[in-house]
């Protein structure tokens, strides 16, 4: 093997070797976070199940169908806990990668949509607790047909409450996105506003295929993404102003 090949084979190893350790240090992060969550699984559970507790028909109760429902259930929901418990450190280990090969104005802006994204995702998250679980249950608990006991299922009632969580969550990152794309230059912020009509239709589809089968949730879903989405061109056309005077200043 030639110089020239070992000194472009050395780098490759050395970022290799750095993405071994740090996706080992975000595996033991959630690991870490796993084991301390593990004790109040039920707890955890039953904090999450309260919006659908709160609005079952009286003396009636969520049911688990499956023999290993009660256990398999609040881990796994702990193991989503700690994923998202651990997504600061996740997402740092993710800058301090790729910020090595970032431009000095690359990093002003990349670092401030670091924290941001981190703050977008849990709104997502208190928000469709606190505001899409009681009237997406309500909704499916007060059109319960007569004669029928409204009793869910404990997994099938994770399965949804995951799903909204993952929903909205990924969709109050709209900003973010939004302003990498503008500052990046793939498109302008005028050009992007004028899609405006194909990014409200493209929400409600989106809303449509991530939410539950009913009006409310999609309608939840698609209003924060168009919202998300005109509050990310204000911002895109920020940065992007504010690059520009940076550029003429040098």
């Amino acid at each position: 093997m030639s110089d020239a090949e070992q000194d472009q084979g050395q780098p490759l190893l050395a970022h290799l070797t750095e993405l071994r350790d740090r996706l080992l240090r975000i595996v033991l992060a959630v690991l870490v976070c796993t084991l301390a969550l593990f004790p109040f699984a039920n707890t955890i559970y039953s904090f999450v199940a309260e919006p659908m507790q709160r609005l079952l028909p009286e003396g009636t109760s969520m049911i688990a169908t499956e023999i290993a429902s009660t256990f398999l259930t609040p881990f796994k929901l702990v193991l989503v806990s700690a994923f998202c418990l651990a997504m600061p450190v996740i997402l740092h280990q993710v800058w301090q990668f790729i910020s090595p090969g970032m431009y000095r104005h690359e990093k002003r802006i990349a670092a401030p949509l670091l924290a941001s994204s981190v703050v977008l995702f849990y709104a997502g998250l208190a928000f469709a607790y606190y505001v899409v679980f009681p009237l997406v249950f309500g909704f499916f608990s007060g059109i319960t047909p007569e004669g029928v006991n409204y009793t869910p299922d404990i997994a099938r009632f994770l399965d949804t409450a995951l799903k909204l969580f993952l929903a909205f969550g990924v969709a109050f990152e709209i900003p973010i996105a939004t302003v990498l794309v503008i500052s990046s230059g793939v498109i302008t912020a005028n050009e992007l506003a004028a899609k405006r009509p194909y990014i409200i239709i493209a929400c409600f589809v989106v809303g449509m295929l991530l939410t539950p089968p009913d009006v409310i949730s999609q309608v939840l879903l698609a209003g924060p993404m168009w919202l998300l989405f005109e509050i990310g061109i204000i911002f895109g056309r920020l940065v992007k102003k504010k690059r520009t005077d940076s550029d003429e200043q040098q």
